[in-house]
């Protein structure tokens, strides 16, 4: 079996984006993506993207999500603006704004006519339980609206805000991104009991109140150029600590991502680039 593939990125992180549409890929496993993910021995890539067919009437595309180690996620924003191009790039819709279903409902995703693409993220969920993370033993702190836990973890003490974007996510802030323990700590804490099923692992390093750096440690990837969901969830917490004013610029290690997040039960605005890099066709099952 030859498989049809797109390589695109957006800041950096970088999808491998499959029609599941026109080709069959009912007996592709886990395990094969996992190894067409391979940065040395299969294409490489932090995701696979599968454009499907919906089973809701609402939407206009079925948006599935593969991590790097062949497992599934729930959502990907930086995802999701590749998404939303290849399919206007591919003739598949010529809708400019598109519905997709994804694990946890619907996402809406503009094209825009610079060739930018805005996603409508939908509303973070602000509790510690909807990550899961189990949080009733951890000390815990205030700070403006959000409440800070102490997890520690190699040796210290890091106070993590609990933010769901549709996938969980654990931001902390740090005086310099550049020499914070992402791998060390990310890994550790991606990993803690706290986390049924592990979690995203934020760093943010704060310039103004509109400008912020970012790093994550994505569950099921590692660290990654650029994290969507990871840059809207920084976004939140800094407006909920008190210390961000919508919108915010967020500069992650493989480009610029603009969030605007007008307060709880809004929804998270992201905009950013979606770039193309090249199609392939690979042998994958025999």
């Amino acid at each position: 079996m030859k498989l049809k593939f797109t390589k695109m990125h957006g800041a950096g992180n970088d999808f491998i984006v499959v029609n599941a549409i026109d080709q069959d890929v009912s007996r592709i496993t886990p395990a094969d993506w996992c190894a067409l993910a391979d940065r040395h021995f299969g294409v490489g890539a932090d995701q696979i993207l599968l454009v499907e067919k919906p089973s809701k009437s609402s939407a206009d595309f079925k948006y599935t999500i593969y991590n790097q180690d062949g497992s599934l996620v729930e959502n990907c924003g930086n995802g999701a603006r590749c998404f939303v191009k290849y399919v206007h790039d591919k003739g598949m819709t010529q809708k400019r704004e598109i519905t997709v279903q994804i694990a946890t409902g619907l996402m809406i995703l503009t094209l825009n006519e610079d060739g930018s693409v805005t996603v409508n993220m939908g509303v973070p969920k602000l509790q510690a339980a909807g990550l899961p993370a189990v949080v009733d033993s951890l000390p815990s702190r205030k700070q403006g609206e959000d409440t800070l836990y102490a997890v520690n973890v190699n040796g210290g003490t890091r106070w993590l805000s609990m933010v769901s974007m549709g996938n969980p996510h654990a931001v902390q802030v740090v005086s310099d991104v550049n020499t914070a323990p992402v791998l060390f700590d990310g890994e550790a804490l991606e990993k803690h009991a706290i986390f049924p099923n592990k979690a995203n692992i934020g760093f943010m390093q704060i310039h103004d109140q509109h400008h912020i750096s970012v790093r994550v440690f994505e569950r099921g990837a590692g660290e990654t150029l650029a994290c969507g969901t990871g840059a809207c969830a920084a976004v939140v917490a800094g407006i909920r600590r008190g210390v961000l004013s919508s919108p915010v610029t967020v500069q992650a290690r493989g480009g610029v991502l603009n969030i605007a997040w007008a307060g709880k039960g809004h929804p998270v605005m992201m905009s950013g680039p979606a770039v193309t890099v090249f199609d392939g066709e690979v042998p994958l099952v025999d």
